[in-house]
């Protein structure tokens, strides 16, 4: 199993148009080594010539350009096979308009997600007027087979609330808990066993989770902020990490705690939020992450399972 870093930076990327937060000038302004990143995604391979899209950021066609496994095939043909959502936030869903071009977009999505975009965001509304779009319905928990590659999907803790209400039945009754609103991945290489999650957005390591990432052999996860009120501390916003759906990477509770006792052969931190100051090399906190043998990612990270 391959796997491309598309976009290693939360929404907004790294440096982020409208913000003067320490990170994003010093990639502005080279004070302090720091690398630019684009907006969270990645692509999964079972062989290196299929490719699914994890999240389909706003950056997508800058991305697809940068990774030449996913260049054009003949003329107009495509290694692309297909979309897999997380959720339906417009960071990860944006991109689906740009690959209108593709003569169709396939998408692997929950009931939840897919309720979303076609009756709340309306953007599958809007994508449809350009080219067809198919649907797999992702159901956390059950595996669904790619042909080398499997998945499964699971339930990931968040705060986030669908803004556009509840599912509803042929009725217009409220049904379900709203599960299925953010999701992770766990894919298995069919030939090998081995295995990989993507979590790019998760608010606790509940032990539900951790069973999920339980025996990974990579696991790319949500490293977010640093502190849960890093937000607040440098007052650009009210909320903390917790408040907005994610859990924090360090001290004692933080992802970075948690996740290196579980030994993993792999963890690499993705959706980075540009306030985060383990995007600046020189940072203390990029050394302690590096010292507990975690990866920051970045773009162009090729990973092999």
């Amino acid at each position: 199993m391959r796997l491309r870093v598309l976009g290693a930076a939360a929404g907004g990327g790294f440096p982020q148009w409208n913000c003067g937060c320490p990170g994003c000038r010093a990639v502005r302004d080279g004070s302090r080594p720091a690398t630019p990143r684009t907006q969270s995604s990645i692509a999964v391979s079972p062989d290196g010539d299929r490719w699914w899209l994890v999240n389909a950021s706003p950056d997508v066609r800058t991305q697809l350009a940068d990774a030449p496994a996913l260049h054009p095939v003949g003329d107009r043909g495509t290694p692309l096979q297909g979309v897999l959502l997380t959720d339906a936030e417009i960071d990860h869903t944006l991109g689906l308009v740009l690959l209108r071009e593709g003569g169709g977009v396939h998408l692997h999505a929950t009931a939840a997600t897919h309720r979303t975009l076609r009756e709340g965001t309306g953007l599958l509304p809007t994508l449809e007027r350009f080219c067809p779009v198919s649907w797999t319905e992702v159901v956390p928990g059950a595996d669904h087979d790619l042909g080398g590659l499997s998945y499964r999907a699971f339930d990931a803790p968040t705060a986030k609330h669908d803004r556009f209400g509840p599912p509803r039945d042929a009725g217009g009754t409220a049904t379900g808990s709203g599960a299925g609103r953010v999701v992770g991945y766990r894919f298995t290489d069919t030939a090998t066993g081995r295995v990989a999650v993507y979590l790019p957005g998760v608010q606790a390591l509940t032990p539900e989770v951790l069973d999920e990432i339980a025996g990974a052999d990579l696991l790319l996860v949500d490293g977010t902020t640093w502190h849960d009120d890093e937000l607040v501390r440098l007052g650009l916003a009210a909320k903390t990490a917790h408040d907005m759906g994610h859990l924090h990477v360090g001290g004692p509770g933080g992802s970075l705690d948690v996740l290196t006792a579980l030994d993993l052969p792999r963890i690499v931190y993705v959706h980075v939020n540009n306030t985060n100051p383990i995007l600046l090399e020189d940072s203390d906190e990029r050394a302690e992450v590096e010292k507990a043998g975690v990866t920051v990612g970045h773009d162009g990270l090729e990973l092999e399972v």
